[in-house]
C-alpha cells in the first residue's frame, strides 16, 4: 500500500533511554471511591477498572511538580546515560500529549531547562500515544541524512487534571451508563516523563541499533478516541476493533518486505489495558512471556508509555537482543520499529 511503506536506517542508533515515575500512587481503589455516588446510582461495579482494564493504580505528580519538570529530569538522566553533553544535542523533540497552553510549545521550556544550545532545533511532536515513536524515526532521518549527530526524545504527562474534570461529570446527577462506559478509559491514564537520546551508530558501536519498521494509518477512525482539556472520549470497542486490524495489516505488510519478528526476545508495546494487551498477543501470536507489562502499576501514559517500560527493560536486556516497539495512537496510527540491542 503506497504511502504507508516500511522504512530503514542506515546509522542510527539509542544510546540510552530513561525515565521518571510520578511520586503519588493512585489506587483504582481510591478512583471507585471518588466515583462511589455515580456507581452506586448507575449500578456499576467497584471494581471494573481492575477487572476490565487490569489497571491497579496510576502515578501523579506531587503538589508544586510539572510533566514538562519531569521531561526536563528524564532528558537530564538519558543524556546523563549516553555520556553525550547537552552542547552536542542538535535536535529535542517533546511528544507529549499533555500541554497548558497552545503557544509556545512545550519543548522550549525544556530546551531551556536542559540548557540546551541556540543550534538545537526544539519543537513539539504531536501523534498522540504514538509521538515518541515516531520522533525517534524522525531523529533517526535526520542523523542518517548527516544533518544532525545527536536528538533528544523527550514525553512528560501529566493525567491529573483530565482526570478530576472526569469525575465532577460523571459524578453529576444526571450523568449516564454511557457517559461512563466512554470516559472510562480515562481513568486508566496515568502520569510520568521519558526521554531517549539518539545518536550515530559508527560513532557508539557498544549502543543499541535502530533498524527501521513500518507505520500505518487508519485516519477513517479519527474519531474513536478525541481528547482534550475537558475529558477525553473513547468508543473502546471501536479503537480495539479498528486499532487490532491496522497493527495485524503492518505486520503483515513488514514480514512481506523483508522483516521477520515472529521470534524477538521482548515486544515492547504501548500499555493501554488487560484487553488491548491480550488481544495483541493473539493477533499476531506473540510469545506472551516476551511481553512486559506495566499498565497495572502506571497506567496509561500516554507517549511516555511505551519508553518508560523501554527504560525497564532495558535493565535485563542483554547485547544482542531483538526487540520490538510496537505503538497504536489515536487517529489511527501504528508504528512498529526493531531495535538490535
Amino acid at each position: 500500500m503506497s504511502g504507508n511503506a516500511t522504512f530503514r536506517h542506515d546509522n542510527a542508533a539509542l544510546l540510552a533511554v530513561s525515565s521518571v515515575e510520578a511520586p503519588v500512587a493512585v489506587s483504582s481503589a481510591e478512583f471507585d471511591e471518588r466515583l462511589a455516588p455515580s456507581l452506586k446510582r448507575l449500578k456499576l461495579s467497584r471494581k471494573l477498572l481492575e477487572r476490565v482494564a487490569g489497571v491497579t493504580e496510576r502515578r501523579w505528580w506531587s503538589p508544586g511538580s510539572s510533566f514538562d519538570d519531569a521531561a526536563i529530569e528524564a532528558g537530564a538522566k538519558a543524556m546523563a546515560e549516553a555520556g553525550v553533553e547537552p552542547d552536542q544535542i542538535g535536535l529535542l523533540i517533546n511528544t507529549s500529549v499533555t500541554r497548558v497552553n497552545l503557544e509556545p510549545s512545550v519543548a522550549v521550556k525544556i530546551h531551556h531547562g536542559l540548557g540546551l544550545p541556540s543550534s538545537a532545533m526544539n519543537f513539539d511532536l504531536a501523534n498522540a500515544c504514538l509521538g515518541f515513536v515516531n520522533g525517534i524515526t524522525l531523529a533517526a532521518n535526520m542523523i542518517d541524512s548527516g544533518q544532525i549527530k545527536y536528538a533528544l526524545i523527550v514525553a512528560g504527562e501529566d493525567a491529573q487534571p483530565t482526570q478530576e474534570t472526569t469525575f465532577e461529570r460523571l459524578n453529576r446527577p444526571d450523568s449516564t451508563r454511557a457517559d461512563y462506559l466512554r470516559e472510562f478509559a480515562t481513568l486508566t491514564l496515568g502520569s510520568g516523563a521519558a526521554a531517549a537520546v539518539i545518536g550515530p551508530a559508527d560513532v557508539h558501536p557498544e549502543s543499541h541499533r535502530i533498524l527501521g519498521g513500518v507505520s500505518r494509518a487508519g485516519t477513517e477512525h479519527h474519531e474513536l478516541c478525541v481528547g482534550g482539556p475537558a475529558g477525553m472520549f473513547t468508543d473502546t470497542k471501536g479503537l480495539l476493533d479498528n486499532g487490532l486490524e491496522l497493527v495485524v495489516s503492518a505486520w503483515h505488510e513488514a514480514h512481506r518486505d523483508g522483516w521477520n519478528w515472529t521470534a524477538m526476545d521482548r515486544y515492547v508495546t504501548h500499555q493501554v489495558s488487560t484487553s488491548y494487551t491480550n488481544a495483541i498477543i493473539k493477533a499476531v501470536d506473540l510469545v506472551r512471556e516476551r511481553v512486559p507489562i506495566t499498565f497495572p502499576k502506571w497506567g496509561n501514559v500516554g507517549p511516555a508509555s511505551l519508553p518508560m517500560t523501554l527504560a525497564q527493560e532495558s535493565q535485563t536486556l542483554s547485547s544482542g537482543d531483538r526487540v520490538l516497539c510496537m505503538g497504536v495512537g489515536s487517529g489511527l496510527n501504528t508504528t512498529m520499529m526493531e531495535i538490535a540491542w
